[in-house]
């Protein structure tokens, strides 16, 4: 908070309370892009905080890169750590909290959200061999429990593992955390690989963490306000909820979620993160580590890859631009291939040349309206597994397209874009 406000990049509404009701979220939304906001909130006694990475500038500032390819290719290459932790006593750093869930700083962001949500939550587990870590949209039911949407994935896996056992699933639930603690745990690992440990290779040095009171989970230290739940086996509606699309996803029956005990961090001040559903820091955390993904996908099948970008227009996730150096003409094609088995979910991708700045698109456009003909630059792969995410898609099963839009290598100067001397 200290370094924020050194920065001078945050802006505090502190003036008055706010209410977490649509205001807080239209002024999250109003200072998208520029500024980090802060706010005094109505119904909580904890800062709510929001815009901390939600352009990639900022996400390099915060995580501490030079550029995203140094990004890149550390988080595709990230290891376990051995012994990754230097534990601490719970005591000493978190107490009980006498406050329910309705004052832990949850928010209803758009006009037809299902209630208050908290959209930085994070889920620990415990898998057969080690943890879990993954990031649940929570809805707040009433003070002691909530629901939370739980795709198929490893959390998902947990928690039918349990069900065939009888049992109900203890979790540990985080608000407040560490900006690189969300980041991993958006990271999807193989099952088994506990998220966690990957943080001393991005941290530098051994992980600070204190073990939860009731289940016994590793939390990271400084982590705001510590949650302990129980996922039962009851299930009860979730939604309607905005996704990464700016859509509204339906209502589903999920696992209704029981509040065992809260505790908060002594220490203050004590801030939660309000994710904008769709919003940019919704995009890159979701997006930000397929791109790496494609990134090093693409690489193996072309000289040179210049840039990556989910764009902001597909969610940061159904659309990617590609930009490259060829050898052969037929490496557009290959790097579209390559870039839909490294994300699945991707529905369209963009190939141009590395000469074409793909963080505008009016450039991306300029070269396909000057180096893209359909009947040889056109990719269409017909029922493929897309994503869910796309409201279009049937249950998933989409269509792809792929756009090479790359020069011929024996080009003439008739490809080039015009420059005037001394331009930019």
């Amino acid at each position: 908070m200290n370094k924020l406000r050194e920065s001078e990049n945050i802006r505090e509404y502190n003036d008055r309370e706010y209410n977490e009701e649509f205001e807080i979220p239209l002024l999250i939304k109003k200072n998208q892009g520029s500024s980090t906001v802060l706010f005094r909130a109505s119904r909580t006694p904890f800062p709510i905080i929001s815009n901390l990475f939600e352009t990639r500038e900022k996400f390099l500032k915060v995580f501490g890169f030079k550029n995203l390819e140094d990004f890149y290719r550390l988080v595709t290459d990230l290891k376990p750590e051995k012994d990754p932790y230097v534990e601490f006593d719970f005591d000493k750093y978190y107490e009980k909290s006498n406050y329910g869930l309705s004052k832990l700083g949850a928010l209803k962001y758009y006009e037809k959200d299902g209630g208050f949500y908290f959209t930085s939550t994070i889920f620990i587990a415990k898998t057969e061999l080690s943890y879990n870590a993954s990031i649940h949209r929570t809805m707040v039911i009433d003070d002691y429990s909530a629901v939370a949407r739980i795709v198929p994935r490893h959390l998902y896996r947990i928690i039918e593992n349990n069900k065939s056992l009888g049992k109900d699933t203890k979790v540990t639930i985080l608000l407040g955390a560490h900006p690189i603690i969300e980041l991993v745990s958006s990271i999807s690992p193989p099952y088994n690989q506990f998220e966690f440990e990957l943080i001393p290779n991005l941290l530098g040095k051994k992980l600070p963490i204190v073990k939860s009171p009731l289940w016994n989970n590793p939390v990271p230290l400084g982590t705001s306000i510590i949650i302990e739940a129980t996922i039962t086996n009851e299930m009860v509606n979730e939604g309607p909820f905005v996704d990464i699309m700016g859509t509204y996803d339906r209502i589903r029956k999920q696992p209704l979620i029981k509040i065992n005990g809260i505790y908060t961090l002594k220490e203050k001040p004590i801030a939660v993160h309000a994710i904008l559903p769709g919003g940019g820091e919704h995009q890159l955390l979701m997006g930000i580590t397929k791109e790496a993904q494609i990134y090093k996908a693409v690489s193996l099948v072309v000289p040179k890859v210049h840039k990556v970008r989910l764009t902001q227009a597909g969610g940061g996730w159904l659309h990617a631009a590609i930009s490259i150096d060829k050898n052969h003409d037929g490496d557009g094609k290959n790097a579209i291939l390559a870039a839909f088995g490294a994300h699945p979910s991707l529905k369209h991708v963009v190939v141009v040349d590395g000469d074409v700045d793909i963080d505008d698109p009016n450039m991306i456009e300029w070269a396909i309206a000057t180096r893209f003909q359909a009947d040889r630059g056109l990719i269409v792969v017909k029922n493929a597994r897309g994503s869910t995410l796309d409201p279009s898609a049937n249950d998933g099963i989409s269509a792809k397209m792929g756009i090479d839009a790359t020069k011929p290598l024996n080009g003439s100067f008739i490809f080039e874009r015009a420059k005037i001397p001394g331009e930019m």
